[in-house]
C-alpha cells in the first residue's frame, strides 16, 4: 500500500485492518462549532467493521532508490500459523536470529520499516482459511527505535485498540462492489435517446470528429464498471470496541452473520460489500472533525423487514 502518512513521537504501527460487516444508523450529538447544527442530535448513517486481532508474522525493511523504495531484507517469526502458510506456501520461518541481524546490518540504508501483519478470518463472520497479509509501516522516532519497536511485536498479537482511539478520524482503503461489463448510459449517466434514434439509444450520439481519426478521452464507453481499489479520507470512529452485541442487529447483519469480538463503527458508508477486506490507517489529512469522541445516543440494532 501507498501514501502512508508521516507521524511523529514514539515508534507506533500506522494502520490496521478488518471485514466490512455492515449498515446501520446512529444519532449523534453534533460537537463541530462551526456547524449551524451544534448541540443538535443528528442523525447520520454508520458502518460496522470487523476488526479481530492481527498477528504480527514478519519485519521488512526498505530502503529509498531512485525508482522508489526497495525491500533489503525480511525476518519471519518461528512457527508461523496455518492460515499464514496457506496464503504464503514458500515461506517456513527460517533462522530468526539470523534474519534480524541482517535487519540490523543494514540498518543505516534502511528507509522505512515495515511489519507484515496476518488478519484471523477464523476470528472473524467470513468462511475463509487463508490469512490477509497486510505491510504496516511503523511511523514515529528512528530507524534504531523502530526496528527494536517491531522486532518487540514479532509472533505477537495486537487489537485495534493498541493503533486507533475514539473519536479518532481515518483513511478507509477497500475494493468497490463489481457490477460487470456495463454500458455508456449506466456506466457514465449520460441521456437516453429519443425512440426513432438509428442503430441505438442507449449510446452517445457521435463519438468524436472525423479529425483527429480516434477516440478522444473523455467520450462515455462501454467497459468494466466497479471492483476499483479506493480511498475514502477522514472517517470519523463513532464506537469501538469489544462489546458486539451493542451492534449487532437481531439475527446478525445481511450476508455477514454475527460479529465475535471486537469492532469499529464508522460515520457514512464505505465502499464494497459485505465481507470484504478493508484497510484502516491513520489520517493523511487534516479533518474538519473534533480529536475528542462524540455522544452516540442511539444506534439502531432492529430487525429490519427484508433483511433475512
Amino acid at each position: 500500500m501507498r501514501f502512508w502518512p508521516e507521524a511523529g513521537g514514539d515508534p507506533h504501527l500506522l494502520g490496521f485492518a478488518g471485514y466490512k460487516a455492515g449498515m446501520t444508523h446512529a444519532f449523534v450529538i453534533e460537537d463541530r462549532t462551526h456547524s449551524p447544527d451544534f448541540g443538535m442530535e443528528m442523525k447520520n448513517a454508520a458502518t460496522i467493521i470487523d476488526v479481530p486481532p492481527m498477528t504480527i508474522v514478519g519485519i521488512r525493511g526498505y530502503e529509498k532508490t531512485y525508482d522508489g523504495l526497495k525491500a533489503i531484507t525480511e525476518a519471519w517469526m518461528e512457527d508461523l500459523p496455518l492460515d499464514v502458510l496457506r496464503t504464503v506456501k514458500t515461506i517456513r520461518g527460517g533462522d530468526l536470529d539470523k534474519t534480524l541481524k541482517a535487519l540490523e546490518k543494514f540498518a543505516d540504508r534502511i528507509h522505512q520499516i515495515r511489519v507484515i501483519a496476518a488478519t484471523q478470518p477464523h476470528r472473524a463472520g467470513v468462511t475463509k482459511k487463508k490469512a490477509d497479509l497486510l505491510e504496516i509501516p511503523v511511523g514515529g522516532g528512528t530507524i534504531e527505535e523502530q526496528l527494536e519497536y517491531a522486532k518487540g511485536l514479532l509472533g505477537e498479537t495486537i487489537g485495534i485498540n493498541d493503533i486507533f482511539k475514539l473519536g479518532e478520524t481515518i483513511d478507509v482503503i477497500g475494493v468497490t462492489k463489481g457490477k460487470g461489463f456495463q454500458g455508456p448510459v449506466k456506466r457514465w449517466g449520460i441521456r437516453i435517446l429519443q425512440r426513432k434514434s438509428r442503430k441505438t439509444k442507449r449510446g452517445v450520439g457521435s463519438i468524436g470528429p472525423w479529425k483527429p481519426r480516434r477516440v478522444m478521452p473523455g467520450v462515455p464507453r462501454a467497459g468494466q464498471m466497479g471492483l476499483h481499489n479506493r480511498m475514502e479520507r477522514n472517517k470519523r470512529i463513532l464506537l469501538m470496541g469489544s462489546d458486539f452485541e451493542r451492534v449487532t442487529p437481531a439475527g446478525g447483519f445481511k450476508s455477514y452473520g454475527k460479529l465475535q469480538g471486537d469492532y469499529v463503527l464508522l460515520k457514512g458508508s464505505i465502499m464494497g460489500p459485505a465481507k470484504r477486506l478493508i484497510t484502516l490507517r491513520k489520517a493523511s489529512r487534516k479533518s474538519r472533525y473534533p480529536s475528542k469522541p462524540i455522544k452516540v445516543t442511539y444506534l439502531n440494532t432492529e430487525f429490519r423487514k427484508g433483511d433475512d
